[in-house]
């Protein structure tokens, strides 16, 4: 029996972008998630880095993308993957996505310029961002065959919630709607006819919001709300929400990059389970896409203060934005044994201490390859040198 190990990191920034990484190995598992930045130092130290990594772990397939200075070219995504497969496994084999057949996995593999063609990447389309306003949002696919059965693993990174206060205006948001159109795309990309449909995970950063009305409504359901306009352009500034009684205390202050409740405890007792029914934007897709249970509090926006791993910042109203999703089929793919405890784990890494903006979410399981209908790949595969 394979164990997989899918992890996903992000951190904020103009240059970065979020990055997903995986592991099979059938002893014990690890997984790695660097981000790439668009300084020419960065990727170099990265390899290094990995050049440290025990050598029963083979970087086989590492592809990030630098994009030329500030180039909003089709081409240039805030995306990477890097996968680490243990020596032990025998018979890995890759998709080339031109020659449309798999090739055997040997040895290591780095791309950091010319992108190999066992990546499929694409950048959603410039009327699907807000406003028209292009940035390095998009997805990467590749594709597997382990133990004759093969699967995608899809890096997507989705639209974020610009202003609180247009979040705010309805319910769901327009922001929503951008997203649920762009998932929706990448959905039909990687299920369309040039390749064969196989099962496939999906995961990133997909920004997911709770909505944002209803869940103020229920957190300031006693309170009275005070409008503030620019003497400007008379557009409201900000929303002020105040205690009826208790001399009138502040419990949300709302402004475009402001989300300041009074109690953050509520996002994180009980993992924030009280605020699920308000986190709706999968349940849209959710003939085609599954979770399994979430039980870790919302995974942004953490404070970026190396003492304060457990504080969220004060900027967006804390939210599931990091996620692991999947088709029917490759939820057939994870082996759940009975009588061995945490066989299958979803949550965070470092829940005390500082990751970053966002924590790594990770996904642990056995890989079940019976549980489908097994492929034959050996008409299919091809040897590239």
């Amino acid at each position: 029996m394979v164990k997989v190990f899918l992890g996903f990191s992000l951190s904020s920034g103009p240059e970065m972008g979020p990055e997903i990484g995986v592991s099979l190995d059938d002893e014990k598992c690890y997984c790695t998630s660097p981000l790439y930045s668009a300084s020419p130092g960065f990727l170099p130290g990265l390899l290094r880095s990995i050049e440290g990594i025990s050598a029963q772990f083979c970087p086989s397939a590492l592809s990030p993308e630098q994009a030329a200075g500030r180039s909003r070219h089709m081409s240039n995504l805030a995306l990477g993957c890097c996968y680490f497969l243990h020596e032990s496994l025998k018979h890995i084999q890759q998709f080339d996505f031109k020659v449309k057949k798999f090739r055997k996995v040997c040895g290591k593999e780095v791309y950091s310029d010319a992108l190999p063609h066992t990546l499929e990447k694409e950048k959603f389309p410039q009327d699907y961002f807000p406003e028209c306003k292009w940035s390095r949002k998009g997805f990467i696919r590749t594709r597997w065959a382990l133990a004759d059965c093969a699967f995608d693993l899809v890096n997507i990174h989705l639209f974020h919630d610009a202003s609180n206060l247009v979040a705010w205006e309805k319910s769901p948001s327009v922001y929503c709607g951008s997203r649920q159109k762009a998932l929706g795309y990448a959905l039909e990309r990687i299920t369309d006819q040039r390749y064969e449909r196989l099962p496939f995970f999906i995961f990133g950063d997909f920004n997911f919001r709770l909505d944002t009305r209803q869940v103020i409504q229920s957190l300031c359901s006693s309170a009275a709300m005070q409008t503030v306009r620019s003497p400007d352009s008379n557009e409201i500034d900000k929303l002020i929400f105040r205690e009826s009684d208790n001399d009138h205390k502040v419990v949300l202050q709302l402004e475009k990059k402001l989300f300041n409740y009074i109690n953050q405890e509520v996002f994180r007792e009980n993992n924030g389970a009280p605020l699920q029914e308000f986190d709706t934007e999968v349940s849209l897709f959710k003939e085609r896409l599954l979770e399994l249970d979430i039980t870790f509090p919302p995974s942004y926006p953490y404070s970026e203060d190396s003492g304060q791993g457990k504080l969220y910042m004060n900027t967006r109203c804390p939210a599931w934005c990091d996620r692991i999703l999947m088709t029917p089929s490759a939820r057939e793919l994870i082996h759940k044994a009975e009588s061995e405890e945490k066989s299958v784990t979803y949550d965070t890494i470092g829940a005390s201490v500082c990751m970053g903006d966002h924590k790594p979410v990770y996904l642990y399981f056995r890989f079940n390859p019976g549980a489908v209908k097994r492929r034959t790949l050996k008409q299919h595969c091809c040897s590239l040198q």
